[in-house]
């Protein structure tokens, strides 16, 4: 084990099976690379690559989830990644008006040993981070704080010396360094110090006395050396489980490779970076980062289990992520509705401290990953200060007009943040640029004229509501009608913190709205959001088709089914079914079947030969891969039924192993219900199991575009033999006596 930085990220484990990841340009290739095998364990140097290619629009592939990946093309803006010029006209405005809270920063930032002109710069031919040889990476990342330093003291103020002193070290680097070397926490320095070192230069670019070839070698090195590393790591993550690696490994080579995208004019390294972070199969994708959404839109974050040290470091790693997305036209901050904010505000709730010296309290859910299963909230590094709450604050509240107040606090609570290892009341060492209250405050905007991004998930007969508040709101009003458009009824008033609620309605349909009480009055209402809090067919296939390709959907949603390889139309339980071969037939259904559905029930008629003994064929498998799904098979290694469902591949499983196998050779109907948290698992009318901590509704497993019957995730697993007939989902979950019922066909 090591851990070669104090805040900053370890690796503790060996190499496990490989696992390849390719999304459109996310292969080394985009570069001219080659993909590196160093191991976990490893003391070997990743050597350097070919420089990037010319610059290129590509359209990526349609990924699992059912979603198009994005794709950029045309000119990016030019600075264009933590600030644009518009930033830098507004620093500089604010310094020469010697206005707060800027000008306080201002004087921290020019009073720190890395922003002044007797700098020495320290390149080396080779950075180590990690293994047995000497660790000299504190060379280069005390280089790149003094040359952001130096870069933003010319940019506010247009004195040259500085800019000069900027380009002499960005110089001496880029005809120095060679390789990054170490163990495996040589990805480490090259996400966290190539995506600092790529900002740098991206502010220095247009500066006329940085001669045009120094600037491409710089390029050079950039693309070269950080970015093959960032790549290999992405797609490999060192050979190991895919879970094995925290978020913020992940995070900073994502980073890494946005920004040198940027620098380097290259959209498929830029394009291949946003759409790891929308859909990546890694800890750093921001379903992932952000592990769990709890009521109120506290979003748990993914090393929450960990400590806290890590956990403010994701959020100032994922912040820089969408500032620079942002820059570039992408809305990775409001992605998923504002799941990175749900993060935010969690971490920032749970490590403000409070006037007593003690902390606030969070809801938590158990994380596990092919290492560790944490039941408990990490009160390790608990208060850590990082300076990232700056940019959260002043994007949601004075960009967006939203309501985020535990980020807010903490702003506040520690402006104004240093940088370059020195960060006044904060700490956090070199993993962040700083200096957020001088690059990041804004004017306040006007607040949203509305709560926004209203939820309303049934639970267990309940409906639990979450919105967004608005930046001037004191508090929210919930209102419910029995009709679209109303009239509504306030059922709630008063609600401050956390901006949820829970209504216990009659069984029926229902129309929420939420309003925010200012100081000036009541705004308008938000979207409305429905809850339907009564049991309701979703999805029926009787398959009683004779011949083609299409099973019809009884319901009239649409939730037409598509007859895929060897599935053949045969006699039914009742009427017709469909006889599945057990090596290449299945039935897809749409995308996304149930990503709109909380409670539920899946049903139906199995006729199962048995697979010649091999256990995990499945009956249904509705996700985006192995890594977020729900599946019902009718044998596991264990010899039982199991249903289970994840958001964290086959480790963070939550289900129902039942007490039999599906019995071979005859007609047999299962269904599997969830109310709330409780999942039971029947059949032929009777329980066979059940669990009462699947805290995972599929809506939880979010868009998916693998939406199987009798076929796995998992390539290995074999596919279903038998046959198959009235197939059903609900939406809610049916009673025991409601399956007895449907099993009798009463």
């Amino acid at each position: 084990m090591s851990d070669t930085n104090n805040n900053n990220e370890w690796d503790s484990g060996v190499s496990r099976r490989s696992f390849l990841y390719s999304l459109g340009a996310l292969v080394l290739s985009a570069c001219g690379g080659t993909a590196g095998s160093a191991d976990a364990a490893s003391s070997s140097t990743k050597a350097s690559a070919k420089a990037v290619s010319d610059a290129q629009s590509v359209t990526l592939a349609q990924v699992a989830t059912g979603q198009t990946a994005i794709s950029t093309s045309g000119a990016f803006v030019h600075p264009g990644l933590l600030h644009t010029q518009a930033d830098f006209d507004r620093m500089a405005q604010k310094v020469a008006a010697q206005a707060s809270p800027w000008y306080a920063d201002w004087n921290v930032l020019i009073n720190n040993s890395h922003a002044s002109l007797s700098y020495k710069a320290r390149p080396a031919v080779e950075i180590d981070r990690g293994g047995s040889g000497t660790q000299n990476y504190p060379q280069l990342y005390n280089d790149i704080a003094a040359t952001y330093a130096c870069a933003l003291r010319w940019k506010i103020t247009g004195d040259t010396a500085y800019a000069d002193k900027a380009v002499q070290i960005m110089n001496a680097w880029s005809s120095t360094l060679q390789r990054l070397g170490g163990d495996s926490n040589v990805d480490l320095a090259a996400g966290i110090y190539g995506y600092e070192f790529a900002n740098a230069g991206e502010i220095m670019r247009g500066y006329a006395g940085w001669a045009s070839a120094d600037f491409a070698a710089f390029q050079t090195m950039m693309s070269g050396i950080f970015y093959p590393i960032n790549v290999d790591f992405l797609n490999r993550h060192n050979n190991t489980d895919i879970t094995h690696y925290w978020a913020n490994w992940d995070l900073c080579n994502i980073a890494s490779m946005m920004a040198i995208g940027v620098l380097c004019d290259d959209h498929s390294m830029f394009d291949a970076a946003v759409n790891y972070f929308l859909d990546g199969p890694g800890n750093g994708a921001i379903a992932q980062a952000v592990y769990y959404v709890h009521p109120g839109n506290l979003g748990q974050w993914q090393e929450t289990g960990r400590d806290q040290g890590h956990n403010t470091l994701g959020i100032t790693l994922g912040g820089a992520i969408c500032e620079m997305a942002w820059n570039q036209g992408i809305d990775l901050y409001g992605w998923d509705n504002n799941r990175f904010l749900a993060g935010a505000e969690y971490v920032a709730k749970a490590n403000l401290v409070q006037a007593d010296g003690t902390y606030l309290t969070v809801p938590y859910v158990t994380y596990t990953n092919v290492d560790v299963s944490q039941t408990v909230f990490s009160t390790n590094s608990q208060g850590t200060i990082r300076p990232c709450w700056a940019l959260v604050y002043n994007h949601y509240v004075n960009r967006r007009g939203l309501a985020a107040p535990w980020s807010t606090q903490f702003a506040q609570a520690v402006q104004p943040e240093g940088g370059g290892g020195n960060y006044g009341s904060t700490s956090g060492g070199y993993d962040q640029l700083g200096y957020g209250t001088l690059t990041c405050t804004r004017d306040a905007a006007t607040p949203a004229s509305a709560p926004s991004g209203l939820t309303a998930w049934p639970a267990a007969g309940q409906v639990v509501l979450s919105w967004w508040g608005v930046a001037n709101g004191t508090s929210y009003n919930v209102k419910r009608a029995a009709a679209s458009g109303g009239p509504y009824t306030t059922i709630a008033s008063g609600i401050a913190d956390p901006l949820t609620c829970t209504d216990t309605p009659a069984a029926g349909t229902w129309y929420y709205v939420v309003s925010a009480q200012t100081s000036s009055g009541e705004t308008a209402n938000s979207a409305e959001a429905v809850a339907v809090t009564t049991v309701q067919l979703h999805t029926d296939l009787a398959f009683d088709e004779s011949s083609g390709t299409t099973a019809a959907d009884a319901t009239g949603n649409g939730h037409t089914g598509t007859l895929n390889g060897g599935v053949t139309h045969v006699a039914g339980k009742i009427g017709n079914a469909v006889s599945f071969d057990g090596s290449t037939g299945y039935v897809s259904l749409p995308d996304s079947i149930v990503a709109d559905v909380s409670d539920f029930t899946i049903a139906a008629w199995v006729n199962w030969n048995g697979n010649g003994g091999k256990p995990w064929a499945r009956i249904f498998d509705f996700g985006s891969g192995t890594g977020r799904y729900l599946f019902l098979t009718p044998k596991n290694s264990s010899g039982v039924m199991r249903f289970a469902i994840t958001t964290n591949g086959g480790h963070g499983e939550l289900g129902i192993n039942g007490n039999i196998a599906l019995p071979t050779g005859q007609w047999a109907h299962v269904a599997v219900t969830l109310s709330g948290t409780s999942a039971t698992l029947y059949l032929n009318g009777g329980v066979i199991g059940s669990a009462s901590n699947v805290v995972f509704a599929p809506w939880r497993v979010g868009p998916t575009a693998q939406n199987w019957i009798g076929r796995s995730q998992y390539s290995a697993d074999p596919y279903f033999s038998g046959s198959i007939d009235e197939f059903r989902i609900y939406r809610g979950a049916l009673t025991a006596d409601q399956i007895t019922a449907l099993y009798q066909g009463t």
